[in-house]
């Protein structure tokens, strides 16, 4: 059964949200005494909160697949890049990098998109240029993943932040197991996830494709 609920990192932010428009327009009402003022404002503040809730969306998807060799999107979005480029902050080398740009409008949860181990996981503070802009790679505040399959191959994921995004959280502990259908975090209000992937992984998405978070297949590591 497909089912969508509120994601646990909206519990503490949209009751925040929920009062302070309705502090608003009780304030509106109170102090205005314009009719139209208010309506425009009760009526503003509904949409406002109806975006806010559907960002923090958090539909149930669960992926089967027999093969794990299969790379799986980690997030909802469209793809903005596929191409070789030198990944230097891990691996020092050329990796096949496919970037995933998440709007304001997307869900914004991230899944493991491979089954095995984390490796490794950063922390690094940043700025806060558009997300889709290729340094905001490097440059943005941004969490580093890495990932080891059970036949030893790693690939490197990085959640970015982007104009909207001040607050990524990531769930990944360098150590832990990692399992498809798994929540590796959470990135609020608009950003990017890159994959860094050997050259040899065969790629199924192009540009401007679109992305199902734990549903798509991005493509498929060599043996």
């Amino acid at each position: 059964m497909k089912y969508t609920k509120i994601h646990k990192e909206g519990y503490c932010i949209l009751p925040c949200i929920f009062l302070f428009l309705l502090a608003l327009n009780w304030a509106a009402i109170y102090f205005l005494n314009n009719p139209i003022v208010t309506i425009i404002l009760l009526v503003w503040s509904v949409i406002t909160f109806t975006i806010c809730v559907r960002f923090f969306r958090s539909p149930y998807r669960k992926i089967e697949i027999d093969d794990p060799n299969l790379i799986v999107a980690p997030a909802d979005g469209v793809i903005v890049v596929v191409e070789p480029t030198d990944e230097l902050e891990h691996f020092g080398d050329k990796r096949m990098q496919v970037s995933i740009f998440m709007s304001p409008f997307n869900v914004h949860v991230n899944w493991y998109p491979i089954a095995g181990k984390v490796v490794k996981y950063v922390y690094h503070k940043g700025k806060y240029m558009a997300a889709n802009l290729p340094k905001s790679s490097t440059e943005n505040e941004r969490s580093t993943v890495v990932l080891e399959t059970p036949s030893k191959t790693q690939i490197l994921l990085r959640q970015i932040a982007g104009l909207l995004a001040r607050r990524i959280v990531t769930y990944a502990k360098a150590g832990n197991d990692c399992n498809l259908n798994e929540e590796l975090g959470f990135i609020k209000f608009g950003s990017r996830v890159d994959l860094f992937l050997p050259l040899d992984t065969e790629i199924y998405v192009k540009i401007g494709e679109k992305t199902t978070g734990n549903k798509t297949i991005i493509g498929k590591l060599k043996n």
